[in-house]
């Protein structure tokens, strides 16, 4: 799940985004990561449904629509706010290594590497945790809210400017398998802008759903359970289990037959007079609760916007929390995660000891958060899986994953999700039209490591959507694909809106930077001491100022893809809705 630098893909264009104006309205509002995602959450919401229907709407969408970043047969990790009741809940929108699938399996059959392919498959969660949303909280109909997808994948639809660069970028890729090939590329080319691209297995796998659900009768929730039976246990589940079978993959029928997510509270922490919440430490959404606890209290206003301070004061404190998601960050069914001490404020205040005034020129220890303690004796600390991997030119290869979308609707309520799965690093499964989750790539195999692979085991997932509340009631859903770039975006955006009082589309506008000091969480977890990654339009005097400070300045474009693409919704002190897309992908937001 990993792109090179666009310096090694001289034949692919520069992606150059266009500016985005400011989205209001009064009523609701939608922001996601493709056009045609945030028509059908709009349509959905125009008709009569909440927050839960259109980001479920859209969510189906992106998977049909932004296929070079989103499988239908992906992960969606969700967030959910019912304004009714002021509770925020998480879905857990990963699914776990198949039971055939260990370290020893990539150790003795891959020489030591998750390779890409059938091998680094894991159970796809997004249809259950998609439907497992839409019939605890939503109000209409499977195929309801999924017409908008089945429509684009039946008749098609033109590929966007952002994903025809992609596509073309990875062109070699969809080459690997004849599946992928027969249906990624035209004329033995990748698509180009405006092109249409037709998914007909991909559509009538939607109407194998909606035809299993409208078969069920009874109630509304009778038939989403239904649909999505269909998937894990009916034809679409056998599909999926023979083409494993006969190309020697890992992903077994029973393996989707036993699949459920898991639905809980958010994580939450305090910042200011904001409360943030994300998902678990099965994903990397804490590393953004304890960002926000390491810079709790500090003056970041006083040390001015995008100043040389303030950006070294961002990237140590990335640095520290991405050094305990190392640490500790895991599956908490199969390994204790101290979540208590991580997230407390104390630990934070002695984890913020170790911010000096010179940066860290490699990720610094882990903190030991069982004691509340700033570090944990070196020697008692994990091997940093990957360190030795080469570099790859460049610098650490770029996550090619993930989209968002954020919904608002006018009780309230809010929707907060970041599916993913792109389909350049799995072949295509004929008869379901889409690349099944290759998140396998996000394991280790290094056996003391805590996301180490086994059988029915989540890998510690990147995608991870955030919110924030203010004063109990939803104040913002927001997220961002990017992979380890993602919860580093999210906080600056958050920052600007929240410290500096910018308006959101300029907050989401304004220029970025991004820590690699850390272990890439994709295959081969590559990992580049002391680098930072600076968009141009940081002015040059500033980016000097971070080298004198110690770090390893690496010069983006003014506007990178890989700099991430947060989309938000704010609500207004007067009922307002701010929508925030971000046009470095050409994400897209609609309000009423």
């Amino acid at each position: 799940m990993s792109l090179d630098s666009v310096s090694s893909q001289p034949k692919a264009p520069a992606h150059a985004p266009t500016a985005t104006v400011q989205v209001l309205g009064t009523r609701w509002a939608v922001a996601a990561g493709h056009a045609l995602a945030s028509e059908a959450a709009a349509r959905v919401l125009a008709a009569g449904g909440n927050a839960i229907d259109a980001g479920v709407a859209a969510g189906f969408t992106l998977g049909v629509v932004h296929c070079d970043m989103v499988s239908v047969a992906g992960v969606a990790p969700i967030l959910v706010h019912v304004a009714r009741t002021g509770e925020t809940f998480q879905v857990s929108g990963v699914g776990p290594y198949p039971r055939s699938t260990s370290a020893a399996y990539f150790r003795d059959k891959h020489g030591a590497q998750i390779p890409p392919g059938l091998p680094r498959t894991v159970v796809p969660a997004a249809p259950a945790a998609w439907l497992t949303a839409l019939e605890r909280w939503g109000t209409m109909s499977f195929a309801d809210v999924a017409a908008a997808a089945t429509e684009h994948a039946e008749r098609g639809f033109p590929v966007s400017t952002f994903s025809a660069y992609q596509m073309a970028t990875n062109a070699d890729k969809y080459r690997r398998w004849p599946t992928s090939a027969a249906l990624y590329l035209k004329d033995q080319r990748a698509y180009r802008t405006g092109e249409v691209l037709v998914q007909r297995d991909l559509g009538e796998t939607l109407r194998r759903m909606a035809r299993a659900e409208a078969r069920a009768g009874g109630s509304r929730e009778a038939g989403i359970r239904a649909a999505r039976d269909e998937f894990y246990r009916g034809e679409t589940a056998k599909r999926i289990a023979e083409f494993h079978r006969a190309e020697g993959g890992p992903l077994a029928y029973d393996d989707l037959a036993g699949f459920g997510v898991e639905v809980g509270s958010a994580l939450t922490t305090a910042f200011g007079r904001y409360e943030i919440a994300a998902c678990g430490f099965w994903c990397q959404g804490p590393a953004l609760l304890q960002m926000l606890n390491l810079l709790d209290g500090v003056d970041l206003s006083g040390l001015g916007h995008n100043s040389p301070a303030y950006l070294h004061r961002i990237v140590e404190t990335v640095k520290l929390a991405f050094s305990d998601r190392d640490a500790y960050y895991a599956d908490p069914n199969f390994v204790k995660v101290p979540a208590e001490g991580l997230l407390s404020k104390v630990y934070a205040e002695a984890r913020r000891t170790l911010v000096s005034d010179r940066a860290w020129p490699d990720m610094p220890p882990p903190g030991d958060p069982s004691r509340l303690a700033a570090t944990r004796h070196r020697e008692a600390a994990l091997p940093l899986a990957g360190g030795s991997e080469p570099v790859p030119a460049g610098g650490p290869r770029d996550a090619l994953d993930t989209s968002y979308v954020a919904v608002v609707d006018e009780a309230g309520n809010g929707f907060s999700a970041t599916p993913s799965d792109p389909n350049v690093d799995s072949p295509v499964v004929p008869g379901v039209g889409c690349v099944v989750s290759p998140r396998g790539s996000q394991g280790w195999l290094d056996p003391a490591h805590p996301s180490v692979v086994a059988p029915g085991k989540r890998p510690r997932l990147t995608p991870a959507p955030a919110m924030a509340l203010a004063g109990g009631k939803l104040f913002m859903p927001f997220g961002t694909p990017g992979g380890d770039v993602q919860q580093q975006a999210m906080l600056q955006v958050f920052l600007n809106l929240t410290v500096f009082g910018m308006e959101l589309q300029r907050a989401v506008e304004a220029p970025r930077v991004a820590s690699r000091s850390f272990p890439d969480s994709f295959w081969p977890h590559a990992i580049a001491p002391g680098k930072v990654e600076v968009e141009r339009r940081v002015p040059a005097d500033t980016r000097a100022a971070l080298g004198a400070l110690g770090h390893e300045v690496a010069e983006w474009p003014e506007w990178e893809w890989r700099a991430g693409a947060v989309c938000a919704v704010r609500v207004g002190p007067d009922g307002t809705r701010w929508a925030g897309a971000d046009p470095r992908r050409g994400s897209h937001a609609i309000a009423r």
